[in-house]
């Protein structure tokens, strides 16, 4: 087992490594002097040399992906150009709101869709769980920032049950910055939730159909304690497969997202990045948000130890 967990380390450590490399490669090819580009066309040359030899961009390029890569080990992600304060501050204030935000989002993904796809798998033949399924087939066809929209107007604009933008920091109080969230991470759970429900939903039929269902149901159980303390556990892997990839889906969504709800997360600040040119500031955010979703892909890998007692044998 021991074994089994530190293969799983080392190619976690592997991975992330190979994503910073990507990431410098990246930004290394581009064309174009980056020191140019973030300066804009009315640079002066002596201003763009300035910012050459700050930014270290006049040393060879691996001894810049070194020493890249070791101040980040540290923790120092460089200076941005555009705020002049730490990288590494600048992202720990936008976790605050991009972390909770995605917790919140597979959380409730998770939920709507074990509640769906359960009841969908358990009247498969009738006609709720088709009905089910077709609002699953609706909820993958909606954009989440156009149910941001239509959130903001039904629930913050209609009813004034909630904020329709800003954040108003965890230091005023706990509810106030959760309350602050509830819509956006809706807007992003809605269509991941259709997407794990129809994946429960098809792992859920596909256990049913195995021998030990049927012995189960001939012992005497419900179908409802067979559905949720044996089908269930039997058909987890593909569901804890496509939550850790839905997790990156989500990461993702956050940069529209926090767009349309005027959220100071990661999102917003790799969005703001961008318009003004600031590459070290978006080379540092694209390497936390590549190490998060390694980071939930390899607790996913560990899960699958702990759900399958076949793995645990084998490791």
């Amino acid at each position: 087992m021991a074994y089994e967990l530190l293969k799983r380390l080392v190619g976690f450590l592997a991975t992330l490594l190979a994503a910073v490399l990507v990431v410098f490669l990246v930004l290394e090819v581009l064309p174009g002097d980056p020191a140019a580009v973030m300066l804009g066309p009315d640079a002066t040359p002596e201003m763009i040399a300035s910012l050459r030899a700050e930014l270290g961009l006049d040393q060879p390029a691996i001894w810049r992906f070194l020493h890249w890569l070791g101040s980040m080990a540290t923790g120092d992600f460089g200076i941005s150009y555009s705020y002049r304060v730490p990288v590494s501050g600048l992202i720990l204030d936008r976790l605050a709101v991009t972390l909770p935000l995605s917790l919140m989002a597979i959380v409730l993904t998770t939920v709507l869709a074990m509640l769906i796809g359960v009841y969908a798998a358990a009247n498969s033949n009738r006609l709720s769980g088709h009905l089910a399924m077709g609002l699953t087939q609706i909820g993958i066809a909606i954009p989440s920032f156009w149910l941001g929209l239509v959130l903001v107007l039904i629930f913050s604009v209609g009813l004034r049950w909630f904020p329709s933008n800003g954040f108003p920091g965890w230091r005023n109080g706990l509810w106030p910055a959760i309350h602050a969230l509830i819509l956006p991470a809706v807007a992003l759970a809605v269509v991941q939730a259709a997407v794990l429900a129809r994946v429960t939903r098809a792992s859920l039929l596909e256990v049913l159909r195995d021998d030990f269902t049927r012995t189960a149901r001939s012992k005497g159980l419900t179908r409802r304690q067979m559905l949720w303390k044996h089908a269930l556990q039997n058909a987890l892997i593909p569901i804890a497969t496509m939550m850790g990839l839905q997790f990156a889906q989500l990461m993702a969504g956050t940069i529209v997202i926090e767009s349309v709800f005027a959220l100071p997360g990661l999102g917003n600040l790799i969005f703001q990045a961008v318009g003004q040119r600031d590459l070290v500031v978006i080379r540092s955010v694209v390497v936390v948000l590549a190490a998060m979703v390694i980071a939930i892909n390899f607790i996913v890998d560990i899960a699958y130890v702990l759900i399958d007692p076949r793995l645990r044998v084998q490791a």
